[in-house]
C-alpha cells in the first residue's frame, strides 16, 4: 500500500519484521543503477530526512534520480527488550539490505548511515557478504577512545566493576523513550537549548515558526530502546572500543574495519557537539578502501544531514559518478 510522507513523497513498505519497516521511495526517472539504502539512528525517528518541503534529504535524492530505500527501526515494545546489537545488524539490517537488492534488481548498494545508524552501517559493511559499492557515514562514531563531551562519564564507565555493570537491571527491560531522552539531555546539555535560542526574535515569522515546530517535534521524537541493545553499545562499543580494536563479533564473524573495501565517504561536522571528528575519522585509517574521502562540514550534528533542496553537502560531486 502506498503512503504519502509529510512532504508529499510517495513511499511503499516493501519489507517488515517486528517493528522494522523498509520503505521504498521511487524516483520519477531512475538515473542511477545503484540504489540508496539509508540507515538512521535507532535513537530517533528518521523524519529529519524528510522534514518539510525544501529541506528533505530524501526528496533531493529522488529528484536527482536515485532509487531510495529507508530502513525505519520503529518503536520497540517490551517484547523486543532482548534484541541485541547483533540482532540489529544480522537480523534487521542484513535482511533489509538483501530485500533492497531484490526489490531494486540491483547488484550492489550505496549504504548511507547517520549517527548511530552510521555506526551500525560500518559494522554491517564489515561483516556482510552482500555487495556494497559505496559506504557513506554521516557524523558516525566509530572510535570511543576519546570524547570531548562525556569524557568524565566514559572514564567512570571504564573504571567501574565489570560485574556490577553486567548486572544492571536496565539491561533486562525496555528503556523508555523518556529515559532515553533524559540520557541524551545529560550528554548534550546545554547544546539542546540552541533551537530555543534560535526561536527568539523569529516569533513574528509564520513560515519560520511552522518549520521550527516541525523540527522541534522531531528533536523530541526519542524512541524506547531494547536494554540488551543499549548494553552492547555501552559495553562493547563504548567501554571496550571493540569496533576499533577489531574484537567485535557478529554471528561469530569479527567486524574488522579492514574488511571494508568499498568506496568510502566519511562526513563530520566541525560544529558537531555530539560526535567529534576524532570519533568519526579513524575509520579512514582502518578501512581497506582504495577510494576513501573524509570531508569536514562547517555545520553541526543535525545540520549536516539536512538538505537545502538539492543533493546533500559533498554528495553532488562524489555520489553520481560512483552510482
Amino acid at each position: 500500500m502506498t503512503h504519502i510522507s509529510p512532504t508529499g513523497l510517495s513511499k511503499t513498505p516493501v519489507w517488515q519484521l517486528n517493528k522494522i519497516t523498509l520503505w521504498h521511495y521511487p524516483p520519477a526517472v531512475r538515473n542511477y543503477q545503484t540504489p540508496l539504502f539509508l540507515i538512521y539512528s535507532p535513537v530517533n525517528s528518521p523524519d529529519i530526512l524528510d522534514l518539510f518541503p525544501g529541506k528533505s534529504v530524501i526528496a533531493s535524492f529522488i529528484q536527482a534520480g536515485f532509487d531510495v530505500y529507508l530502513l525505519e527501526f520503529g518503536e520497540p515494545g517490551y517484547e523486543d527488550k532482548d534484541d541485541t546489537l547483533e540482532d540489529y545488524v544480522a537480523k534487521y539490517i542484513q535482511k533489509a539490505a538483501k530485500r533492497t537488492l531484490l526489490h531494486s534488481r540491483a547488484e550492489s548498494l550505496t549504504v548511507i548511515g547517520y549517527c548511530l545508524g552510521g555506526t551500525l552501517a560500518a559494522i554491517f559493511a564489515a561483516v556482510t557478504d552482500l555487495k556494497i559499492k559505496n559506504l557513506i557515514l554521516y557524523t558516525a562514531p566509530v572510535d570511543f577512545e576519546e570524547t570531548h563531551l562525556y569524557d568524565k562519564w566514559l572514564a567512570a564507565l571504564r573504571a567501574a566493576d565489570e560485574t556490577d555493570i553486567e548486572q544492571m537491571r536496565e539491561w533486562n527491560t525496555l528503556i523508555s523513550a523518556a529515559r532515553v531522552k533524559a540520557g541524551m539531555r545529560l550528554l548534550t546539555s546545554p547544546v539542546y537549548f540552541t533551537p530555543y535560542l534560535a526561536l527568539l526574535g523569529k516569533t513574528d515569522d509564520e513560515a519560520y515558526m511552522q518549520k521550527w515546530m516541525r523540527f522541534n517535534k522531531w528533536a523530541n521524537s526519542y524512541l524506547p530502546m531494547p536494554g540488551a541493545f543499549v548494553k552492547d553499545v555501552v559495553l562493547k562499543l563504548v567501554k571496550e572500543n571493540s569496533l576499533i580494536s577489531g574484537e567485535l563479533t557478529i554471528k561469530n564473524k569479527k567486524a574488522e574495519l579492514k574488511n571494508i573495501s568499498c568506496n568510502l565517504l566519511v562526513i563530520s561536522g566541525e560544529s558537531d557537539q555530539l560526535v567529534s571528528v576524532r570519533q568519526s575519522s579513524p575509520i579512514m585509517e582502518h578501512a581497506a578502501s582504495k577510494d576513501k574521502t573524509f570531508m569536514l562540514s562547517k555545520k553541526g550534528h543535525t545540520g549536516v544531514t539536512i538538505s537545502e533542496g538539492q543533493l546533500p553537502e559533498f554528495l553532488d560531486k562524489w555520489l553520481p559518478p560512483r552510482s
